[in-house]
């Protein structure tokens, strides 16, 4: 089930990261600092709103598949990692909590891939605290990336900034609880 409507949604958020980064990349002359920012968010809302509609319509048409199991995740993650980059570029974001982020995701990647191989993949299985990291995160990223003033009361700079760094102490909490789920196993096969 490789072109299923569900996966190609998925490969959206993947396609979607060069538009969102390109951008920043355009001319002033081609479009005002204020309107590549409006664009660049309301992109970065529709394609991660995809993330919601595969899901559903996967179950909805049932065209869940093992290979829109594995790559979900992944465009979830180039999709935040790519605009995390982009606001430590435009100095929207800390460096600091890029490294958290990004971090993160590859030492659990990398801790799944091991659990799963050896068999233990339902001991770091996504929680809740997970979950959570993942809506803080896209709500923080399209406040930081309009980086303005919403309907005339909302300093998205402001709450972007209070909700990144939420969100990385979210990341870091749930990468301790997936490694203190994974300590049992690691410890049964370092023996």
């Amino acid at each position: 089930m490789f072109l299923t409507i569900p996966t190609i949604l998925t490969w959206t958020r993947i396609f979607a990261i060069p538009l969102i980064v390109g951008v920043f990349y355009l001319p002033e002359t081609a479009l005002a600092a204020a309107d590549k920012n409006f664009w660049a968010t309301v992109m970065f809302v529709v394609f991660a709103l995809t993330d919601w509609l595969d899901g559903y319509l996967a179950r909805k048409l049932d065209q869940s598949s093992s290979f829109g199991a594995f790559l979900d995740p992944v465009a979830d993650k180039f999709l935040v990692c790519a605009c995390v980059l982009v606001l430590v570029h435009l100095q929207r974001a800390d460096v600091f909590v890029a490294l958290i982020i990004i971090g993160r995701e590859i030492a659990i990647s990398a801790l799944r891939e091991w659990m799963a191989q050896i068999g233990a993949s339902k001991s770091v299985a996504v929680h809740m605290i997970g979950k959570l990291k993942t809506v803080v995160q896209m709500v923080a990223i399209p406040f930081l990336l309009f980086d303005g003033v919403f309907l005339g009361v909302i300093d998205t700079r402001l709450w972007g900034t209070a909700l990144i760094w939420i969100a990385a102490v979210l990341t870091v909490w749930s990468m301790a609880y997936y490694l203190q789920k994974a300590i049992p196993e690691i410890r049964a096969r370092s023996r």
